[in-house]
């Protein structure tokens, strides 16, 4: 993945856990607690670090508008949350004022619009038959539920869409081995050469190492052409109709359904696989596949990680400060997130067989190798696509009022 998008980023570091959440109204009510504390109290609801505290300034967040000041004298107005991709398939919402966050990121933030694309990588480790990464419209937080979090690498260096954050003549040297043209199809029909289709075919293809995921690069037109079709599909599932593409909907009476209501605050998840139904204490979901509640990244099952970070919000004692201000009950939107989130992993799942087949293919295949793409040119990347774009696109608030130039 290095070589083939050379431009990322370390995960954002919050440094605080009370600014993120999957409930909107908790944030709020967090922030308005906080403004209203003041001295001791404020500092210690805070949690400061060292690189964060309610007495330093900090620049505004690429297109947010917040206060620059120091929050304990000009907190400033509430900053709507945004909504963030925590972890694999965890839709949160993140109060976007960098004064609150250690590492924000704002390189991620400057190019994050309706035109981006994020690939976040799991990390390696031993016997996980997990994804290798995961791709998100939204802005990622990079969590990793298991292992150390992974790179972010932006699918496009400015907004807008505009260069792609590949190594420079990837493409066409791709096109010209075969695979076929880099603005149209190739010459037996198949999928061309550019930046989406080389993200889906990284999909498909890439398998995790210690050293960070290796991407096979086919010469094989048709097994690229069927990678590629195969890779579209996933990404459109992890997507989950943003950028103009439909909701993921599972066919007829699969789809599943609350049986018996989510109770206000449920304490724990269970399957039953006889009834293929999903337990939260009393309440029950149904129908429910296997692969859905097995489906697991970094080992870990993505549907008990998803409840776990709900359930946490009325966990009891062991929550102080802040983090111990959630929601009331079950809110209605987590069930609809819920029954979307089972639909996802359950199609996903429907996937594995094909991609077993195509990985088996890839595997057997021969492959560009590097001294190829050496001769040719293509590498050694070069150092400036390593980098961050200049992005003049306007004019950010510093620490204090202040304007910086980029």
């Amino acid at each position: 993945m290095d070589e083939l998008m050379p431009w990322s980023v370390r995960p954002l570091r919050t440094g605080r856990s009370w600014i993120t959440g999957p409930d909107p109204v908790s944030l709020k009510a967090r922030w308005e607690r906080l403004v209203r504390a003041g001295g001791e109290e404020q500092e210690q609801l805070f949690r400061p670090s060292r690189f964060r505290t309610p007495h330093a300034p900090a620049a505004a967040l690429p297109g947010r508008t917040t206060s620059t000041g120091r929050f304990a004298r000009d907190p400033g107005a509430y900053p709507e949350p945004v909504r963030v991709q925590h972890g694999p398939f965890d839709e949160q919402w993140l109060i976007p004022d960098q004064r609150l966050i250690d590492a924000a990121r704002p390189e991620l933030w400057r190019v994050a619009d309706a035109h981006q694309l994020f690939t976040v990588e799991h990390g390696c480790l031993p016997g996980d038959s997990g994804p290798a990464l995961s791709v998100t419209a939204l802005l990622p937080d990079g969590y990793a539920p298991a292992g150390r979090p992974g790179r972010v690498r932006p699918l496009y260096r400015r907004p807008g869409g505009a260069e792609p954050n590949l190594t420079p003549g990837l493409c066409a040297a791709l096109g010209a081995a075969g695979l076929g043209g880099t603005n149209g199809p190739g010459t037996d029909g198949g999928e061309a050469v550019n930046p989406e289709s080389l993200l889906a075919w990284t999909l498909v293809a890439a398998r995790p190492s210690p050293a960070g995921c290796l991407v096979p690069l086919p010469r094989d037109g048709a097994l690229w052409s069927a990678g590629v079709e195969l890779g579209r599909e996933l990404l459109r599932l992890h997507l989950r109709g943003a950028r103009g593409g439909e909701r993921p909907r599972l066919p007829g009476g699969r789809r599943p359904y609350v049986r018996s209501a989510v109770p206000p605050r449920p304490g724990s998840v269970a399957y039953d696989a006889g009834s293929g139904t999903l337990l939260l204490d009393e309440g029950r979901i149904a129908p429910v596949p296997t692969g859905a509640w097995e489906y697991r990244v970094g080992g870990v099952r993505m549907l008990e990680t998803w409840f776990g970070r709900r359930a946490a919000a009325w966990a009891g004692p062991e929550r102080d400060g802040l983090d111990a201000m959630g929601p009331a009950g079950w809110p209605r939107e987590w069930t609809s997130e819920l029954l979307e989130l089972i639909t996802v992993l359950a199609l996903l799942d429907g996937l594995r067989d094909r991609l077993r087949e195509i990985t088996g293919r890839i595997g057997a295949a021969r492959s560009l190798g590097r001294e190829e793409l050496r001769a040719i040119g293509v590498l050694p990347v070069p150092a400036a696509a390593r980098r961050p774009a200049s992005v003049l696109g306007g004019q950010e608030e510093g620490p204090e009022g202040q304007f910086t130039l980029l």
